[in-house]
């Protein structure tokens, strides 16, 4: 049996975006996987505690604890800057 699994991690801004490929133990979690792949060297502003984190675009509820599987593309998110529902409304106030 296979000892380790190959992941991604991807990040992005509007200035750079960021795909990561890491090696890692078996039964790494998604916390761990994030944060082994050093990918805050080009981003330092996020913080692991902190951020959403998902897989194929599904939030991870419980990244310390989720166990990662081969292939697996782990996403960080960034704070949304305006609520959706709010945006929605500030557009809708421009066409009148």
């Amino acid at each position: 049996m296979e000892n380790n699994i190959k992941i991604e991690v991807v990040y992005g801004t509007l200035e750079l975006q960021k795909i990561v490929s890491v090696t890692l133990p078996v039964e790494t979690s998604v916390f761990e996987g994030a944060k082994q792949s050093g990918i805050e060297r080009f981003f330092p502003e996020i913080d692991y505690d902190s951020v959403d984190m998902g897989i194929f675009g599904k939030v991870v509820r419980k990244p310390k604890e989720q166990v990662l599987k081969e292939g697996d593309r782990i996403e960080i998110y960034r704070p949304l800057l305006i609520d959706p529902k709010q945006a929605r409304l500030n557009r809708a106030a421009k066409k009148d």
